[in-house]
């Protein structure tokens, strides 16, 4: 894992995850090691209304997570109910707390790579819908990280367990000096809460 994003790991191992939380979290648990126990490869699609916030920053840190306990043969993905794009926030975020992050295009929605590691493959960050060809068709899990897209999404083809786990949208500090400070927590938030995840996980 990337140096300084290891040394972040520690800050993270340290956060409180809460009894109401943890029973938010059971049923992604129980869906994770079902799978390792009976062998099978886990798929996590995270999604949320714009695939431009929560469900990135669900789907680095589940995938930085499962690398972290060595749940193998984990691939986490997401997606919204339409696409918008990558907030450059996030990426910004990302890269303070030690991941290395790359912009591959530029464009209105632009593509990113971000790497915890130096040898395993980039997670590639760009908004699009839940069931774009980017993301699994069938067998897997779909978490749900806002209230809207919940709603939203009535039925998703494919999916095996769906696990509604919402996050506050960091977008309420965005253009006032909170803004740092608010996505730093959010993120933060999110890191704990997957490494809870996958810290349960027997193998």
């Amino acid at each position: 894992m990337n140096p300084k994003l290891s040394a972040y790991v520690e800050n993270i191992l340290q956060q409180e995850i809460t009894d109401d939380r943890k029973r938010i979290l059971q049923p992604l648990i129980d869906y994770i090691q079902q799978k390792v126990k009976d062998l099978k490869p886990i798929h996590l699609n995270f999604i949320c209304t714009h695939n431009s916030r929560r469900s990135h920053l669900a789907q680095i840190w589940a995938q930085t997570a499962s690398h972290y306990y060595a749940i193998s043969d984990t691939q986490c993905y997401s997606g919204g109910t339409e696409a918008t794009a990558l907030f450059p926030k996030i990426a910004e975020t990302l890269s303070d707390v030690g991941f290395n992050v790359w912009k591959l295009s530029e464009a209105e929605n632009s593509i990113y790579a971000i790497k915890f590691d130096g040898n395993a493959l980039p997670v590639i960050g760009f908004s699009k819908k839940y069931d774009d060809v980017f993301n699994p068709v069938s067998d897997f899990a779909a978490i749900m990280t806002c209230s809207q897209a919940d709603d939203g999404c009535p039925f998703i083809l494919g999916v095996e367990k769906r696990v509604p786990i919402t996050f506050e949208d960091p977008k309420i500090s965005d253009h006032t000096p909170e803004q740092t400070k608010v996505y730093s927590e959010r993120s933060l938030q999110i890191a704990s809460e997957m490494f809870y995840v996958f810290s349960q996980i027997k193998k």
